[in-house]
């Protein structure tokens, strides 16, 4: 924000700034020959033979600072962990993972898909097979259910698992976009040797936040397990980038 100051004069400014020009007039005139081509400290010669200072208040080590202030939750830098999220036909979306200081960045994009929000999570099983059983229970049989639980499911109920991730908007364009940092996820969490997935529900995540005058006995077991988001719409093992 530029701050912005109304001009004051009053004679003694007046009769100060007089008194400064003069001396800058001596002093130019005084000035050894050559001077013009000296460049103040931390300044740079421009190509029209002026002089390129830095702004106010930044140093010599400023593009260093810039540098280091631009990786920091950057977008653009290089994900270390990604994961195609395909249906049982094509991909609709993909997931981009980066390390950070004590966290996870997730940067989710889809697109194909109706306007409205979806359930995203991490599962605790990096195959994504879209006609398979659950490994807990043979018996059950569906579309990626091989990618087993979400990550922590046996830790507590959604949604505090250690998988469970904000619900990411598609638009009227059919597109969505959602970059989030999680301190539940660790690169162990991904690459143990089990893997991971990343899965996109056909639904909604209602965090299992159902009030209690609709459920006076609380949430129910598929409420506290995956927050109501409704089948598996696309799953995607995560893998290292590179």
């Amino acid at each position: 924000m530029t701050a912005r100051f109304s001009p004051r004069n009053t004679p003694l400014r007046t009769t100060a700034a007089l008194l400064g020009l003069g001396g800058i007039l001596v002093l130019g005139a005084c000035a050894p020959e050559g001077a013009s081509e000296m460049t103040p400290e931390g300044g740079a010669s421009a190509p029209d033979g002026g002089v390129q200072s830095l702004s106010p208040g930044a140093t010599e080590n400023a593009e260093t600072t810039d540098t280091v202030a631009s990786g920091a939750g950057d977008s653009d830098a290089p994900a270390d962990y990604t994961a195609s999220m395909q249906d049982i036909e094509s991909e609709v979306g993909t997931a981009q993972i980066r390390e950070m200081d004590g966290s996870m960045e997730f940067t989710v994009e889809v697109s194909g898909m109706e306007p409205g929000f979806y359930g995203l999570h991490v599962h605790e099983i990096g195959e994504c097979n879209p006609d398979s059983a659950a490994p807990d229970d043979p018996s059950e049989l569906g579309a990626f259910l091989s990618a087993g639980s979400h990550i922590g499911a046996d830790e507590s109920d959604h949604p505090d698992h250690a998988g469970d991730l904000p619900p990411i908007l598609v638009q009227e364009s059919g597109e969505g976009h959602l970059t989030f940092q999680t301190d539940r996820l660790t690169a162990e969490h991904l690459q143990d040797e089990d893997g991971a997935a990343m899965m996109l529900h056909s639904g909604p995540d209602n965090f299992a936040n159902i009030p209690e005058r609709y459920a006076p006995d609380g949430p129910d077991e598929d409420t506290t397990g995956t927050g109501d988001a409704g089948f598996r719409w696309a799953c995607g093992v995560v893998e290292a980038a590179g």
